[in-house]
């Protein structure tokens, strides 16, 4: 039995009105992960004893009616430091980081609200790529289709939901690494607004683009999550102090004379006919429910992929020179001096992809580049958000696909970057802007039956909003409840 059918509110009054124990219903997590781990292989490291214990003392105790999450089996992405449990952002140069001192606040939230978390997920190594094959211990394969990759960074987040292992997971979003993954494997992902959730404890890729968020089945799910993560924290400089709203009042379902603006560039070249016809497919839905939307122009969307990567590769170029061999990480053998110890270290630590971009960036940053690479692109970033800023002061939302294509299969992208970098060019725009958005499922490929996402981007803190036109179109739909063929039951 997977946790696929099951929400947060559902799995909550049955915990209250014992219908499940706490380990009853930790041990349905880890009956599934037995299940079907060794075909997605989703998590890192997992802690399933651990678990269990967890279970034990929340039934010894009594279920408590404050703690939102109480019993329900989680994952977190494996760039989250979490107490006790190993972390390694999917590098073997954090391999031996087997005992953090510390959890992300994010992390302590979700154990404050005595959720359970089963262990680490997959990921692209240090956050740096879109398949999840750029992982330096597995490949996580999408549960729709296991020939066919998750999407990434996030893509064992995307995956433990997808396929029933567990209710929720953590994920972390750099340039669409929470959206585009979630459209690929067919879950809500929600990216918030820049500061809204403490990036204390996220280990850096580039600060000024990342943003930790949350993988569901639903939409009322990702705002329960949500309620529960974001706010303040002094322990991150950037957090923002706006108070955080009860989001799941927002769920009326009420949209009529909800304006939306549709970039035309969204549904360009390049956008897959399915994809494409999925999003006018959702446009005509939000008709029926009593909005209207036009075709708007954003020029600057064609810069913001080599703008994002420029900025985004200078940013991990200067994160990443913290991983010298001598504080912690791996340390090579067979060096004579402190030079060579670094060279070799830092070669043999880290992948492909992260090499590539360190360099990338290093040579973006480096004297007679700066002014013209790196100082360039910091100048369209801020066109590109001004451009964000000109469309709403009409729209109230901006919406198109995640993505331009369906999830492709695994080996068809990792050999050439560029195509893998290019498939992200309808998510980092937000990034770039620090702005939220949410993508959730609107339709599937006719041959393989693939997930297609639709992406609904807001002003800056407009979470409220956003729950509110995925939940009314959710709601409306079908998509949501349409499962992946792994086998089990299903609630």
């Amino acid at each position: 039995m997977s946790l696929l059918g099951y929400t947060i509110e559902k799995l909550e009054e049955m915990l209250h009105k014992k219908h499940i124990s706490a380990e009853e219903l930790v041990q349905m997590s880890i009956d599934r992960i037995d299940e079907v781990e060794d075909e997605i292989k989703a998590f890192i490291t997992l802690d399933k004893e651990g678990a269990l214990e967890q279970a034990k003392e929340l039934d010894e105790q009594g279920i408590p009616k404050d703690a939102p999450f109480a019993a329900l089996p989680i994952g977190i992405k494996d760039n989250l430091v979490t107490k006790n449990m190993r972390t390694t952002a999917a590098s073997q140069f954090l391999k031996n980081f087997n005992e953090p001192l510390y959890d992300a606040t994010a992390v302590k939230r979700l154990k404050d609200a005595k959720a359970i978390n089963l262990g680490k997920l997959n990921m692209d190594e240090f956050a740096m790529g879109s398949t999840t094959e750029n992982s330096s211990y597995h490949i996580t394969r999408n549960p729709w289709n296991t020939d066919y990759a998750p999407g990434g960074s996030s893509g064992g987040s995307a995956a433990a939901v997808a396929s029933g292992e567990v209710l929720f997971s953590l994920g972390s979003d750099t340039g669409g690494s929470i959206r585009q993954p979630a459209s690929f494997s067919g879950v809500v992902g929600m990216k918030p607004t820049y500061g809204l959730v403490s990036r204390y404890g996220l280990i850096a890729l580039a600060p000024s683009l990342e943003q930790v968020g949350v993988m569901t089945q639903t939409v009322e799910d990702s705002a329960r999550v949500l309620e529960v993560i974001a706010g303040h924290d002094k322990l991150d400089m950037t957090s923002s102090r706006n108070e955080v709203p009860a989001y799941t009042d927002a769920l009326t379902k009420e949209i009529q004379d909800l304006k939306i603006a549709v970039p035309q560039e969204y549904l360009s070249e390049g956008v897959d006919p399915e994809v494409k016809e999925s999003i006018e497919y959702a446009l005509q839905m939000y008709e029926l429910l009593g909005a209207t939307w036009e075709v708007v122009s954003m020029p600057h969307s064609e810069y913001a992929a080599a703008t994002y990567y420029i900025i985004a590769s200078a940013e991990a170029s200067s994160s990443l020179a913290r991983y010298d061999s001598i504080r912690y990480g791996k340390r090579a053998e067979g060096a004579t001096n402190l030079e060579e110890l670094y060279n070799l270290s830092r070669s043999e630590g880290f992948g492909d992809e992260v090499k590539r971009r360190i360099i990338a960036g290093t040579f973006a940053l480096s004297s007679g580049n700066n002014e013209a690479i790196f100082q360039k692109a910091q100048k369209v970033r801020t066109l590109i958000k001004q451009e964000f800023e000109s469309v709403f002061e009409h729209y109230d939302v901006i919406m198109g696909p995640t993505t331009p294509t369906p999830a492709y299969k695994i080996g068809t992208v990792i050999e050439d970057p560029v195509k893998m970098y290019m498939n992200d060019l309808l998510t980092v725009p937000i990034n770039l802007a620090g702005l939220p958005a949410i993508s959730l499922p609107c339709g599937y490929t006719e041959e393989e039956g693939l997930p297609l996402g639709l992406q609904i981007i807001g002003k800056p803190f407009s979470e409220s909003t956003l729950f509110r036109v995925a939940h009314a179109y959710e709601q409306a739909t079908n998509h949501h409840k349409k499962r992946p063929d792994l086998g089990g039951e299903e609630a």
